[in-house]
């Protein structure tokens, strides 16, 4: 006997393909941290005599790839190991503390010793973060 096509079948359900969608902190808080990092390195330039031009497209330029950088973290941090994921903060942290330092006319060393510094810190804050309440 054939049955209707509607009719519910025993057994496993479909799975369903689900597209993710993006919450709204998926967005803002990259774009917040991106807006803050990029006035704050225009800022910087603009008290060592840069030109409103230059100013302007250099706190732009480290905006964008500020904020694509932890949304993409953000985006893949869940498939990334305890270590893994705090060292990738502690790197992105390093290089943008790093960067900060270096527009203010210090030393590579300085900026690199400061960088470092403060990224090991993220680093340990953020491993240990993220390995107490890892789900086992």
């Amino acid at each position: 006997m054939a049955t209707h096509a509607a009719m519910p079948t025993r057994g496993r359900p479909r799975r369903r393909s689900r597209t993710r969608q993006h919450t709204a902190s998926a967005w803002a808080v990259p774009a917040t941290l991106g807006a803050a990092y990029g006035l704050y390195a225009s800022f910087i330039l603009r008290n060592n005599g840069a030109s409103g031009g230059r100013q302007f497209w250099y706190g732009l330029i480290t905006a964008v790839v500020l904020a694509v950088l932890c949304f993409a973290l953000g985006r893949i941090q869940h498939t990334l190991l305890p270590l893994v994921r705090g060292a990738a903060y502690g790197a992105l942290t390093a290089a943008a503390i790093g960067l900060l330092v270096g527009l203010t006319g210090s030393s590579v060393l300085r900026s690199s010793a400061l960088g470092l510094a403060v990224g090991l810190g993220m680093f340990v804050t953020t491993f240990y973060i993220f390995y107490t309440h890892e789900r086992t």
